[in-house]
């Protein structure tokens, strides 16, 4: 047989093919969070079974000052607060009424609620979460927004109460311990 040359550019070019082609081949890789028969709790819907806290009478709530009160469990404190003007995702007559866990995102220190800025502030690092926009973090070390607490109102009694968590509350690999 007689021996092949194969010069420096041919074999770059047809390595940079094939390498193209076999990168393009999709291998089905299993998701061990995917719902699946053997886990069907982990499709579109929790598991989770959150209890029913009344956080308080919607006339007895001051408006713009955090109102706190534990949730899921003892554990964990939160606040609510009725902000004065309808908020997205509020609850009450008015859709003002909003709650979040009361732990920084970024290493669980305790959140205190300013009524002049109408933020929620950290006093460890410094971290500014905006509640009349879903918790969201505005500024600091911090890299995610507050858990929200969802909120139920009943009009017939006036009272909010708490009904989930969407979020995971810092420190925690659940929320229901």
């Amino acid at each position: 047989m007689e021996d092949v040359k194969v010069g420096r550019r041919f074999f770059l070019k047809s390595g940079g093919a094939a390498a193209a082609v076999a990168s393009s081949v999709v291998i089905p890789i299993h998701n061990a969070n995917a719902a699946t028969p053997a886990n069907p709790a982990l499709g579109s819907t929790t598991a989770l079974a959150y209890p029913a806290v009344a956080v308080g009478k919607v006339k007895g709530m001051p408006v713009n000052e955090a109102v706190s009160f534990n949730y899921p469990d003892d554990s964990s404190m939160c606040y609510a607060i009725k902000m004065g003007v309808p908020v997205a995702g509020g609850v009450g007559p008015d859709s003002d009424i909003v709650a979040y866990s009361a732990m920084c995102t970024h290493m669980g220190c305790p959140i205190q609620y300013d009524g002049g800025s109408r933020t929620f502030k950290c006093g460890c690092h410094f971290s500014i979460f905006d509640p009349e926009q879903h918790g969201q973090m505005v500024c600091g070390q911090a890299t995610e927004n507050l858990p929200v607490i969802k909120l139920s109102y009943d009009a017939k009694t006036d009272t909010v109460h708490a009904v989930g968590v969407d979020g995971l509350i810092y420190g925690r690999q659940s929320n229901i311990l």
